[in-house]
């Protein structure tokens, strides 16, 4: 097994929700409640699930974009939430992320060979000369040209804003790049490009991905390993091929069942999740996923289940695995 680049342990995130005339806090959004897992030096982890289960957050907070409520996130040896924001400063240029709308994330009033250069700029690598060659080199990497240097975002489509958001990402070298959402803009033609510029990339540039989406039909077509996320936890956890072929948790299962099959003489049963997801401002006790699971018994309104490897490489949070497997 390759080394893990990066891991996570236990990490939480609670936004204080402040209410009346002298903003009292009166409760805690729970984005992300307490979630671990490991990225292997060379893989594309994959985490999905609904909006609003926190995957995007996660990602937020493993850049120190949003500082950590509790836990740890360790990235290359090096713990993270202790550094000074200097020293974060430092790391960043080996984690790098690419957002989900490529125009919001390109300033409208620079060229893009000034919005290339920045992060080179920023963190002091080479001169003027050598960073407009890295320009140049990049641009061609993600199949745009040196022309195109010169011009703005606006001049751009979609598909062509997020190699370019690709590209500024790549400046710096970086060794891990979380990828939030970055082709759910884009049309169906143009995703399957940028996700195919993405593999050849990672492959030629030995890159480490964690590609967030809400879409499990993308989500396999990039990723190793796949962590499902529900209401700020992460259900069940396993590499890609094994998760789709043998979903354990009921939530996973839903989620698969509504996934377009390419073979039109096969029927899949949909499983139709009941009732809206909860707030995590106010999730469920026990099992948060409880009011919406077929399967549900008394214990899982009950008891929190353990996120637990029930079979080599594969981790689940349901009582009902739990209980057969062991």
């Amino acid at each position: 097994m390759s080394n893990v680049l990066l891991k996570v342990e236990d990490l939480k995130k609670y936004f204080p929700i402040r209410t009346g005339l002298f903003s009292r806090k009166t409760g805690d959004v729970k984005a992300v409640d307490g979630i671990s897992f490991e990225v292997f030096e060379g893989e594309t982890l994959g985490i999905v699930g609904e909006s609003g289960c926190g995957k995007s957050t996660t990602g937020r907070v493993i850049m120190r974009l949003h500082e950590a409520t509790d836990g740890r996130v360790t990235f290359d040896g090096v713990e993270l939430n202790s550094l000074s924001n200097d020293a974060m400063r430092k790391v960043r240029r080996e984690i790098q992320m690419v957002f989900q709308d490529p125009y919001a994330s390109l300033n409208p009033r620079h060229s893009i060979g000034k919005i290339l250069e920045e992060p080179l700029i920023v963190h002091g690598i080479g001169t003027a000369a050598e960073r407009k060659k890295k320009v140049i080199e990049f641009l061609e990497v993600v199949g745009l040209s040196a022309y195109h240097a010169k011009r703005y975002p606006h001049q751009f489509s979609g598909g062509q804003r997020q190699r370019i958001g690709i590209a500024r990402a790549l400046m710096t070298n970086p060794k891990l790049i979380i990828a939030d959402e970055p082709v759910s803009a884009l049309d169906v033609s143009i995703q399957a490009q940028v996700l195919n510029l993405m593999k050849r990339l990672q492959e030629d540039l030995k890159l480490t991905y964690i590609f967030i989406a809400h879409d499990l039909g993308v989500v396999r077509h990039i990723s190793d390993r796949v962590g499902v996320m529900y209401l700020g936890k992460m259900v069940e956890l396993s590499n890609s091929e094994e998760l789709y072929e043998n979903p354990l948790h009921p939530y996973t299962q839903a989620l698969l069942s509504a996934v377009p099959v390419p073979d039109p003489g096969f029927e899949r049963d949909q499983i139709l999740l009941k009732g809206d997801i909860p707030s995590p401002a106010d999730p469920p006790t026990g099992c948060t996923f409880h009011t919406r699971c077929p399967l549900a018994i008394e214990l899982c309104k009950q008891q929190v289940p353990q996120f637990l490897e029930v079979k080599s490489g594969h981790y689940v949070a349901c009582h009902l695995v739990n209980d057969t497997s062991h």
